[in-house]
């Protein structure tokens, strides 16, 4: 029953679907079988694939490549690539050595323009994440080099960044680190001025390090956006964060360290849905967060999953159309509910 009303809820007509603006619809992509596979079935409704599969280390030095069946797919069905640079896990001390380090930062510049040239891609984008935000203004430096160096090697740049409400750094220890080290690190005017444009991740809310509470709700992402805009940054240079992935967190306990705690996991539709469902569980759809919730007990311990759907992505992709961005920036190809494809609308494809 719960099916066959989502899929009534999620019902939108041909001329309907064809009066919307056509957007820029990215979708991030591992070198994997689950998202090479939902890539080959989806291609059609996807712009750009934005596989993760690069990164630097502290010289500025790229190592990495996209799976050849990525790079096939995209070719066959008009969809542009644009890898991700990382910094690998995320590590800080490689992100300061490489926004602060004027030979790393020119050898960072050199090195996506090579890939550029090499790859033959529509683009690179920055995943930079984990910056102390002392280290803001020289990550905009980092950011406009490397705009220099890509732009003449005739690709575009962009950044992945970690959004704000711009509420401060909060009141528990927890608050200040996310603050300092992930969502007060970028100028995203500066970043907007350089760039071609900004994803901006409204996703991660909470996460396995967090209490349990909803991957990307509502009122956050909305929060996040006014932000955004009102430090300027113009709405067609927004790439709006969307998540396809859902959380569950459980108890867990490590037997070699003795290590008992809370413990959250980043999890596909199909995986989240049948651990609901063997537990006997329920959903809840949260109409403040827009998002499925549901809490079950299992040997007097209570485990809990925020749940993303097709619902609840086009739910989020309204805030697109109605502040009039660019498009969407969607982690992670081959976790996401298939109905999704059903109700994403028209995507660009020049």
């Amino acid at each position: 029953m719960r099916n066959f009303l989502l899929l009534c809820a999620l019902c939108v007509t041909g001329p309907e679907l064809a009066a919307q603006r056509s957007l820029e619809a990215i979708w991030y992509i591992r070198n994997d079988s689950a998202g090479i596979a939902s890539f080959a079935t989806h291609a059609a409704s996807v712009s750009i694939v934005a596989p993760q599969v690069y990164a630097f280390d502290s010289t500025g030095t790229l190592r990495g490549g996209t799976d050849a069946r990525i790079v096939a797919i995209a070719k066959a069905h008009n969809v542009k690539l644009m890898p991700l640079v990382m910094n690998p896990g995320f590590d800080a001390a490689v992100l300061h050595t490489l926004v602060s380090n004027p030979a790393a930062r020119a050898r960072a510049a050199s090195e996506m323009a090579r890939i550029c040239r090499e790859e033959r891609v529509h683009g690179i984008q920055l995943d930079l994440e984990n910056l102390h935000v002392s280290d803001r203004d020289a990550f905009t430096n980092f950011a406009r080099v490397g705009a220099d160096s890509v732009h003449a090697a005739g690709c575009s740049l962009s950044a992945a960044v970690v959004p704000s409400t711009g509420s401060g750094r909060g009141v528990l220890p927890y608050h200040h680190w996310m603050h300092d080290m992930w969502r007060a690190a970028y100028d995203y005017k500066a970043l907007a001025g350089v760039l071609d444009f900004l994803s901006y991740m409204t996703y991660a809310q909470h996460t396995g390090g967090s209490t349990p509470g909803p991957v990307a709700g509502y009122p956050w992402m909305l929060a996040s956006v006014q932000h955004l805009l009102s430090l300027g940054v113009a709405p067609e240079k927004i790439s709006l964060g969307l998540a396809s992935y859902s959380d569950y967190w459980y108890p867990h306990y490590d037997p070699r360290t003795g290590d008992a705690r809370a413990r959250g996991d980043d999890i596909g539709y199909a995986a989240v849905m049948r651990i609901v469902r063997d537990a006997g569980a329920t959903p809840r759809w949260d109409d403040t967060q827009k998002a499925w919730v549901a809490m079950w007990e299992r040997a007097g311990v209570f485990e809990h999953a925020w749940i993303e759907d097709a619902r609840a992505f086009r739910e989020k992709l309204q805030l697109v159309r109605r502040f009039g961005f660019r498009g969407y920036s969607v982690w992670l190809m081959g976790l996401e509910d298939p109905e999704t494809f059903r109700i994403v609308g028209p995507v660009r494809k020049d």
